[in-house]
């Protein structure tokens, strides 16, 4: 078994001929963004950011529920007030307690200010409670909000958005954009509280003495940029490990779940992976005890100057106290202040980082939001054709082509063809040839870059859009294994209507899927999911017919099949498509797939090559031309052919070094 090298430095040994590992690059993954722009960013640039993020986290969070919003805004204020009065009442107290004279006389003159003391602790507690609550509240309210948007957009856009790999890559931020949406908003709402504290303990010794505001900032001042400073390497390294984390996570897939399971054993893996965890492993262990020790260093050099400035600020308070500048009551009260703006400034240097990392994942998502709104259908047009779409008669292909973003060739070129109701009708042709694509213009799917597509004489745009896919069933070669029961996933095939179980049976019998159906733990009700208590695994050939039975339920004038048999089993195979001939006559039947047996009873039959319409007719037709249907055809047949043949060459043997 080869092995690689380190995935993070190069090995000790040379190996010219190996990859530094097995998996040398990865693609950025979505957090990055954030945890890569807090490691570069500099203190003034956060800050100078801090304000936008903040403002935006409130305009979302007003959106969501702006109840909730003004109680979290009037109880932070509030709660920052009753803090600046508590420190003067506080600071009352003491001077009545150190005045001269009998103690009972010295409590009963404070009595006053404790009675104020204890309202507004009793206060600042009540607005803890009520901010908390509506906090609380805030949250799914805000996740609904972004949440809501969001897919409003991703289930709106063209289909054509999901092939340009950056708007993949912005959705897939965007989406967990969202999630950061309610950690920018509970983040920012912590910060205010926090300088809200801390600048309601500067206003309150501002009060008492303004030689203690100097005191104040030389106590915490170096704690907090210890903090932040900290919080700055801790970034750092996460961001650089972001590789050899995501290593380990692939590495745990293969690992630990199912799908790798088999292989692991047969291929006798074990070894090999373990040795890859190791290798990775290793070298992050050593990194985090490095980080650990650069933290550590950090936040007690932190500690060290804040010890020192604290205690030179008890020397100037005693100082103060022995020159009589400041009375006994407001040195204490002056303490009494350095400890709350440190609990407040600890919480503030944290919310920094939370609110500028969750501030990127957000931008993510409002940056995509406004992107994605060129990939959104164009408004329908007032004038729709006043005839109700009652049946579609017919499909008029005329000159239509496509580009995909990244595809200098057209996947479909200047195509023309007309198709009737009752025909069945056939698009043939090698991989890559357009069969499916022109499908998914017809489908609505997908708007052409030229030409046009007219239903009934009417372009798409001509109809309601929906009204129009309503006529139209597409039963897709990529289809998806929806986690629902097996009559829902029926169902779903005709969402407008409320289909009967006799129905959704009928349509599973002309899938040959009924059978099967029944023989599941529950039957029609069984969830098609293992991640579901109960839920089965289904075969791809199961799932084909369970997504063609889809497909038959809604009865649709146009019927799109795209590889629908591709794995079937033969009996199934002719079962499926005996059920499609049976539409011949009825509805419009379009017919895609590499088994050409299956196409001999269409009435048209459409060759597609480079994206190009290269031939039409009937079988007879095409096999009397001798063209690249014939070619396919015959060659197909061959495999088939099983009349001994002396004079045929024997298939070459592969050798054991090939």
């Amino acid at each position: 078994m080869p092995r690689t090298g380190h995935p993070d430095r190069t090995s000790s040994r040379p190996e010219p001929t190996q990859r530094d590992s097995v998996l040398p690059e990865l693609r950025e993954m979505w957090w990055e963004t954030g945890v890569r722009a807090r490691a570069q960013a500099g203190l003034f640039a956060i800050f100078s950011e801090l304000p936008r993020l903040v403002w935006a986290a409130l305009t979302v969070s007003w959106r969501a529920d702006r109840l909730r919003t003004t109680i979290v805004a009037a109880t932070t204020v509030g709660a920052g007030v009753m803090s600046a009065f508590g420190l003067l009442a506080a600071q009352r107290v003491l001077v009545e307690l150190f005045a001269g004279g009998p103690t009972a006389d010295k409590v009963i003159a404070a009595l006053p200010a404790l009675v104020a003391l204890a309202a507004v602790t009793a206060l600042r507690a009540g607005m803890a409670t009520a901010m908390g609550y509506a906090q609380n509240g805030l949250t799914p309210k805000v996740d609904r909000e972004v949440e809501r948007g969001l897919f409003e957009v991703t289930t709106a856009v063209r289909l054509a958005a999901f092939d340009a790999d950056a708007f993949a890559d912005d959705m897939e931020r965007a989406s967990r954009g969202a999630d950061s949406t309610t950690g920018l908003v509970q983040a920012s709402m912590n910060l205010l509280a926090g300088l809200a504290g801390v600048l309601a303990v500067a206003v309150a010794v501002v009060v008492i003495h303004p030689l203690l505001l100097l005191a104040l900032l030389v106590a915490t001042v170096p704690n907090g940029w210890a903090s932040l400073r900290a919080g700055h390497l801790r970034y750092q390294t996460y961001a650089a490990g972001s590789v050899r984390r995501r290593r380990l996570w692939l590495l745990h897939r293969l690992m630990a779940e199912r799908d790798s399971a088999s292989e692991l054993r047969s291929y006798g893996l074990r070894g090999f992976l373990l040795d890859q965890y190791d290798r990775v492993m290793s070298v992050e262990t050593a990194i985090q005890l490095a980080l650990a020790r650069r933290v550590t260093t950090t936040t007690t050099i932190g500690a060290m100057i804040g010890g020192i400035a604290t205690a030179t600020v008890y020397v100037l308070l005693g100082l103060l106290l022995v020159d009589g500048q400041i009375p006994l009551a407001a040195a204490a009260t002056c303490v009494i202040a350095i400890q709350s703006a440190q609990r407040s400034l600890a919480v503030v240097t944290f919310q920094i980082d939370r609110v500028y990392t969750e501030g990127q994942h957000f931008r993510d998502y409002t940056g995509f939001m406004t992107r994605a709104a060129d990939y959104l259908p164009p408004a329908a047009t007032p004038n729709l054709h006043t005839a109700p779409l009652d049946r579609l008669r017919e499909v008029a292909v005329d000159a239509v082509s496509l580009h995909y973003p990244d595809r200098d060739t057209a996947a479909v070129d200047q195509v023309s063809l007309t198709i009737g109701a009752g025909q069945t009708v056939a698009f043939v042709g090698e991989n890559g040839s357009g069969k499916s694509t022109l499908a998914t213009m017809i489908s609505t799917l997908r708007t052409p870059t030229n030409g046009s597509i007219r239903y009934n004489g009417h372009v798409a745009g001509d109809w309601d859009t929906d009204a129009l896919r309503a006529r139209i069933a597409v039963f897709t070669q990529e289809y998806h294994k929806w986690p629902f029961t097996a009559a829902t996933n029926i169902a779903i095939g005709d969402i407008n209507t409320t289909p009967s179980q006799d129905c959704i049976e009928a349509a599973a019998a002309r899938a040959v899927a009924h059978d099967m159906i029944i023989e599941l733990p529950h039957g029609y009700e069984t969830l098609l999911d293992r991640t579901f208590a109960g839920g089965q695994d289904l075969s791809g050939g199961q799932w084909q017919r369970i997504t063609a039975a889809r497909g038959f339920l809604r009865d649709a004038d146009l019927l799109i099949m795209d590889e629908p048999s591709s794995a079937l089993d033969p009996r199934a195979e002719d079962a499926l498509f005996q059920a499609i001939r049976d539409r011949q006559g009825r509805g419009i039947t379009i017919l895609i797939t590499h088994r050409l047996a299956n196409v001999r009873h269409a009435d048209r039959i459409f060759v597609l090559h480079h994206g190009r319409l290269v031939e039409a007719g009937t079988h007879d037709q095409l096999m009397t031309a001798g063209g690249r249907y014939a070619e396919l055809f015959t060659l197909q047949a061959a495999g088939y052919d099983t009349t001994p043949s002396t004079s045929a060459a024997p298939l070459p043997r592969q050798t054991a070094s090939a």
